[in-house]
């Protein structure tokens, strides 16, 4: 199979026109009279909006803006902007006072408290892995770090159990923010489109029941740089593209990169591609300009993330053997 640099390159009229027919096919199915998009300030979800009012007009696409106290001022304030250029209907709603109720910041701040007793609400978190997969062979420790008023950092790595800890407080994040889209589509009658592309289905970079909690998944096709050739193809503004991806999930910004995936997109999407479709090591060393032993460290990489998280990408197991979908007629 062919590898090069441009691989990843598509028509992008002509995968606008095949998103476009998905969306309008999915509606149609479901007899809905549009979609909710939630709107993070990012990239896909500007252009999931973008391609929701190709498909079904402007009138038919609700933007939902659910920042929280921890959330990037930069979020709420580019989706928004972005919501305007596309004149789409808005809704924001601050979640911060239901994850307080259900104890999402207590709960991950008892564990912090643990590591750097310390911490108050003027220091800031992130969680990051180790950077340079590409130049350096370590292990995926979490570290946790934690930036006081001063702007001093410490850090500390996470065992497994304050790393779960601090995960599961954190995902209900997701959680909620999908509980309010939902609430949004029932009452316009609309379905809730998913903003998760390629790269992150494949590597398990998403929430189960909580950005993956979607009704249709109109990205999860293209790697994250198709993306960014769509939303130049579509005018999505500037600030948006040139923004670093980022989960936006705590206090301290933290990238997509530096959380999780450990090498830039361009060449991520890359290997996954070579990944993905076996392509032979010594073409891809070959167009990337790497040594044998940097493919080998990304694809161990890449088999570890996808077998871990390969129950988020199914539906829950039944004692119907091979069931795709739920169907009590067909259980009882």
């Amino acid at each position: 199979m062919e590898f090069h640099k441009d691989i990843l390159k598509i028509d992008c009229n002509q995968e606008t026109e095949k998103i476009k027919e998905f969306i309008n096919r999915n509606l149609s199915k479901n007899s809905r009279n549009g979609v909710v998009v939630g709107l993070s300030g990012g990239i896909d979800s500007a252009l999931v909006a973008a391609l929701s009012v190709e498909a079904v007009g402007r009138e038919n696409v609700l933007g939902v803006i659910l920042p929280e106290k921890e959330s990037s001022i930069l979020s709420a304030k580019y989706a928004q902007k972005e919501a305007n250029r596309l004149d789409i209907r808005t809704t924001k709603l601050n979640i911060t006072s239901i994850l307080q109720a259900i104890g999402t910041y207590q709960k991950r701040d008892t564990i912090v408290k643990d590591i750097f007793p310390e911490y108050n609400n003027e220091c800031k978190l992130k969680i990051t892995l180790p950077s340079n997969l590409l130049e350096v062979n370590r292990i995926n420790i979490f570290t946790l770090k934690m930036i006081n008023k001063n702007n001093e950092t410490e850090v500390a790595r996470l065992n497994k159990n304050q790393l779960n800890g601090i995960l599961a407080a954190s995902n209900t994040k997701q959680r909620v923010r999908m509980l309010c889209l939902y609430y949004y589509a029932e009452y316009n009658h609309y379905l809730v489109c998913g903003t998760t592309n390629k790269t992150e289905t494949l590597q398990g970079f998403f929430v189960k029941h909580g950005d993956a909690g979607v009704d249709l998944e109109p990205l999860a096709h293209l790697y994250k740089d198709q993306v960014y050739q769509l939303a130049h193809y579509l005018c999505i503004s500037r600030e948006i593209i040139e923004r670093q991806p980022t989960p936006d999930t705590y206090s301290a910004e933290v990238t997509d990169e530096e959380f999780y995936f450990r090498i830039p997109y361009h060449k991520l999407d890359l290997l996954l591609y070579g990944w993905v479709n076996n392509i032979p090591k010594n073409q891809i060393c070959k167009s990337m300009q790497l040594e044998p032993e940097q493919v080998d460290r990304v694809f161990k990489d890449f088999q570890s993330k996808y077998n871990t998280t390969q129950h988020m990408r199914e539906l829950p197991p039944t004692l119907k053997e091979n069931a795709k979908y739920y169907s009590f007629e067909k259980l009882i």
